[in-house]
């Protein structure tokens, strides 16, 4: 691997250092954006991935981990036995680096900048490498409470229809981050957005997704009132054969009516803005 990878973007050093490491590497002490370019570029890569440590100050992790696309493309690579995260306390974290069982790097950014400063030397990689899996095994183990991507779309399949599960993929594709907070749709509302696109029953868009472990069905009914309160979707009644008659979703708001799946995130921001 090249000594020093200067002038480059995280995917590039972090997707470098894939390509060339083998067994065991630890990710310590990465920034926001390098644990979500790891997570995305560990997601897309290609080629067989390394046994991936993360290990970073709590706080970080959490916040992190609250954006919906980061935190269940992490939960695939978990289940899938290529990413494990643990925390340990700030004062313990030393520089942001990347260790190998062959090489050490640096990961040193300076504004829009990201530079990976490497070395292979034997001695001092064969210390580090000794170092951090003894730092690693002190450290705690951060519990992921959002479920895969991969099963979260396959049961959207199941329990509501192929077509839904089409336009949950394009509504998140389409988003930065899917957290809530002002800074985007969360995986709650994009739910029952895309649930009333395809005129699907609120209880099997909140039974799925409590079962799934997207949101509780509290969570659910809550957000679909907040959704009636500003326009955006309606529900009708549907008589069952037994017991209260059920809700179907449906899209109330004439400009979320016309937009596309891929424009459905910004037309319902720009309205619950």
């Amino acid at each position: 691997m090249e000594s020093n990878l200067l002038d480059r973007t995280p995917d590039e050093v972090l997707r470098t250092v894939f390509e060339h490491g083998d067994g065991e590497t630890y990710v310590v002490k990465p920034t926001d954006e390098v644990i979500e370019r790891l997570v995305e570029v560990a997601a897309d890569f290609e080629g067989e991935l390394p046994d991936l440590r993360l290990v970073a100050e709590g706080r970080t992790v959490r916040r992190v981990m609250e954006d919906f696309l980061v935190a269940s493309s992490a939960a695939d690579l978990v289940a899938d036995g290529h990413l494990s995260v643990r925390t340990a306390a700030d004062d313990r974290l030393s520089e942001s680096v990347i260790v190998t069982e062959d090489s050490v790097t640096a990961v040193v950014s300076a504004g829009s900048h990201v530079a990976g400063l490497s070395t292979d030397d034997d001695q001092f990689v064969d210390d580090a490498y000794d170092a951090y899996s003894d730092y690693w095994a002190d450290a705690e183990q951060f519990r992921l409470r959002t479920p895969p991507i991969s099963r979260v779309r396959e049961t959207l399949a199941e329990e509501m229809s192929p077509a839904a599960e089409t336009d949950f993929s394009t509504v998140l594709a389409s988003l930065e981050t899917a957290g809530g907070n002002g800074d985007g749709l969360d995986e709650v509302t994009v739910s029952l957005l895309v649930a009333a696109k395809n005129e699907a029953l609120f209880y099997d868009v909140s039974r799925w997704g409590e079962d799934v472990g997207v949101a509780s069905k509290a969570t659910f009914s809550r957000m679909k009132n907040e959704l009636e309160d500003t326009g955006l979707i309606g529900t009708e009644k549907v008589p069952v054969d037994v017991g209260r008659p059920r809700q179907r979703l449906t899209i109330t708001d004439e400009r979320l009516e016309k937009a596309s799946s891929d424009r459905i995130a910004a037309v319902a921001k720009s309205v619950l803005n």
